[in-house]
Parts: C-alpha cells; sequence; structure tokens
C-alpha cells in the first residue's frame, strides 16, 4: 500500500504522523506545500531523515487547473526550488486534484509526474478516528494510493485514524511504502 499525506509539513501533526509511521515501520511520501517547507524546514527534514519521500503540492495549495502557464510555472518552480535541499522526487499532486489538458505536460516540462490517488477517507470531513480506520482498513489492497492529510487544519482525529488502521493493517501483512523514490 501507498500511504501518502497533503497539505503539510504541520509543525504539531507531521511529527505525530511520524511517530505513528515509525511504530509501524511504514514509509510514506508526503507532498508538501512549498509555503509550509520554508516556515518548517525542521519538520521537513524530519521527514526525509526517516525515510520517507517529499512531493511537490505547490507553493500555496494552487489549483492547478485554469493556472497561466506563468502561474503554474512559478508555483510549482517555486515549490521545486524549496524542496532542493531535501532529495524530493520528480513527483507532483495537483490540489483537489484540479488539472486541466496543461497540468501534464507542464509538469513533464519540470521533470514531474502526475499523481492522485485511489481513495481518501475524506478525513478533512469531522469525523471519528475509528470511522477514518474503518474506511483506510475497508479500502486496503496491494497498490493502493491512499490520500490523508498532515495539515491543512487540525488533524488530531487522522492521527488516531491512522494509529488504529495501521495496527488492523499491519497484523494482515500489508507493507507500507513511498509512492514516490
Amino acid at each position: 500500500m501507498y500511504l501518502t499525506f497533503d497539505d503539510g509539513p504541520h509543525p504539531v501533526y507531521t511529527p505525530q504522523m511520524l511517530d505513528v509511521l515509525a511504530r509501524y515501520g511504514a514509509q510514506a511520501t508526503f507532498f508538501v506545500v512549498g509555503s509550509l517547507v520554508e516556515a518548517y524546514p525542521d519538520t521537513t527534514q524530519r521527514i526525509v531523515e526517516e525515510g520517507h519521500t517529499l512531493g511537490n503540492h505547490t507553493w500555496n495549495h494552487e489549483a492547478l487547473g485554469g493556472l497561466t502557464r506563468e502561474e503554474f510555472d512559478e508555483t510549482v518552480g517555486r515549490t521545486q526550488a524549496a524542496l532542493l535541499g531535501y532529495r524530493a522526487t520528480d513527483c507532483l499532486r495537483p490540489p483537489y486534484a484540479s488539472m486541466d489538458a496543461s497540468t501534464r505536460p507542464w509538469a513533464a516540462e519540470h521533470g514531474l509526474t502526475v499523481f492522485t490517488w485511489d481513495f481518501s477517507p475524506q478525513d478533512w470531513i469531522p469525523q471519528s478516528p475509528q470511522d477514518i480506520a474503518r474506511k483506510v482498513v475497508d479500502h486496503a489492497r496491494d497498490g493502493v494510493i491512499i490520500l490523508m492529510h498532515d495539515g491543512g487544519g487540525d488533524r488530531s482525529w487522522t492521527v488516531l485514524g491512522l494509529d488504529i488502521a495501521l495496527s488492523e493493517l499491519a497484523s494482515r501483512g500489508y507493507r507500507f511504502e513511498p509512492l514516490c523514490r
């Protein structure tokens, strides 16, 4: 399974997610917002030091569909520049999966491949940790890309839901690897 996290790094929730991932020997890909990479370099460095990978999630979480070429180059390029010292991958995840016909070709010109996800427990909607965990467990299968969030709001329920889900999935023999390398 591929666990992915969007909208961070966050100074509170990302470290908590990293602690949970470490407990289960799970590796993930964090699609980070460039302005937050700049604001929280220590958290970004910890992600990399613990064996996880980083992907581009734009500078300020901009929807990529409908951007001009100049706007696209600015948000994606500025984030790539912020990630240079962190061994970032060549992966880009458009916020909201917002794309148009130009997104993939323009990303390719930046040396990036666009990735979305197969399933999200919609952890940005208020729900219990048990509900988040159940949704992740119910959609588990080999090769599935799961989207969760470590930033963009209060993610305390996501942290707890991740812990519950990984406990169950690890007992079933699932491995968790970074989507992007």
